[in-house]
């Protein structure tokens, strides 16, 4: 928040720029109601699934994630899952586990549909066509998906046989009574809340935040506290998540800027190719929030070829005549939002859930020097050699 004023500060105070602040602001607001009404929303509904998961049904269940994300968005899917996620794996569950539900779930699986990540459903409401995304980036998210599924499935294979002997005698005797994994669902009544929540995202502002709250609020008073605590919910979570973001919204404002002004002249002089807006808009949104940054770059191809942000029918025909580009910004910003715990809006929360659950989660640099350059960067690399290249 220190770091957070002096930007804001700056802005109104030397600038007297309110409105660009305002904006900020704005859209901070926009993205912490989305947050909190799905967190609060999918905080009552409680998914059982009988027995410890061996390796093969912990790639299954994420895969299925992945799949999910694209209907009810990255940070639908992750508040939903991420918790009977952990309630699986309880004996063994170890940082990696948290890790690739962040790569796979809050991340890359959403990459198929407007609704699965803010900076696709941006590019939705500018003009690119609804399908577009499933039409042209399902190859490299199939890529991804499987080959980071391949590597969690070995990691946690080697895992599940390396537990010590009793925990595994414990797996066997709770899977023996049990009959085997089962599976139910509480709190049923909450996928009518989600539905709104999901079908407000299409609505203009004010009524899409006014609609999300309303929903959450239904939620909350209508979910009987029995469910609440089956979840452990509390708001600690989305508290944290609320105020780093917050810093992060403001601090982000000069580098946005920046961007806008001086990326197309950047871009005219280099002659930026698909690989170089890959990387680019990956760099910035693994350390900024990738639905601006996906923005500014589609800003920058847009006045390469001549046409205007501001104009649908432009951004159509540019999608559809000439799609390399906007393939690269698409990938970057939803593959690289994976990268970093602030990449995305689910991603912290993922954090800050599983840290409360009391399980083992990486810190921030740990994340990044033990699994996301390690693992995760080489194999968007290879996404963008073999796709963009």
């Amino acid at each position: 928040m220190v770091l957070g004023g002096i930007t804001g500060g700056y802005y109104l105070l030397i600038f007297h720029d309110t409105h660009r602040v305002g904006e900020a602001l704005h859209e901070y607001g926009s993205f912490v109601i989305l947050l909190a009404s799905l967190f609060i929303v999918a905080g009552g509904i409680h998914i059982n699934i009988r027995g410890e998961m061996r390796p093969s049904g912990n790639l299954l269940f994420l895969l299925t994630g992945a799949v999910l994300a694209n209907l009810i968005g990255t940070t639908g899917a992750s508040m939903l899952l991420i918790r009977p996620w952990i309630r699986m794996n309880k004996y063994r569950f170890t940082d990696f586990h948290a890790v690739f539900f962040i790569f796979l779930v809050s991340n890359i699986g959403g990459a198929l549909t407007p609704i699965g990540d803010p900076p696709l459903f941006l590019g939705f409401l500018k003009g690119v066509p609804f399908f577009w995304t499933l039409l042209h980036l399902w190859q490299p998210w199939l890529l991804v998906t499987l080959v980071l599924g391949g590597i969690f499935y070995l990691m946690d294979r080697e895992n599940f046989l390396r537990a010590p002997r009793a925990v595994r005698s414990v797996l066997v005797e709770e899977r023996e009574r049990a009959g085997g994994p089962g599976f139910s669902l509480e709190g049923i009544a909450n996928l009518l809340p989600l539905g709104a929540i999901i079908g407000a995202v299409f609505l203009p502002s004010p009524w899409r935040e006014i609609i999300m709250a309303l929903a959450a609020l239904l939620s909350w008073y209508l979910t009987p506290r029995l469910i609440h605590q089956r979840n452990d919910f509390s708001f600690e979570p989305i508290k944290e998540v609320a105020w780093i973001f917050l810093g992060i919204f403001l601090t982000m404002i000069p580098a946005l800027d920046y961007l806008g002004h001086h990326a197309p002249a950047l871009a005219a002089s280099i002659g930026m190719g698909s690989t170089h807006f890959y990387y680019a808009t990956g760099i910035l949104s693994s350390m900024l929030d990738n639905a601006p940054t996906y923005l500014a770059f589609l800003s920058v191809e847009m006045g390469l070829q001549g046409g205007s942000l501001n104009n649908p029918h432009e951004v159509m025909r540019i999608a559809t005549d000439s799609p390399a580009h906007l393939m690269a910004i698409s990938l970057g910003a939803v593959f690289f939002g994976a990268m970093t715990y602030i990449g995305n809006g689910p991603n912290f929360m993922v954090k800050s859930i599983v840290t409360e659950a009391g399980v083992k989660c990486p810190g921030f640099f740990g994340y990044i020097l033990r699994y996301a350059l390690p693992i995760l960067l080489p194999v968007l690399a290879l996404a963008g050699w073999l796709f963009l290249g």
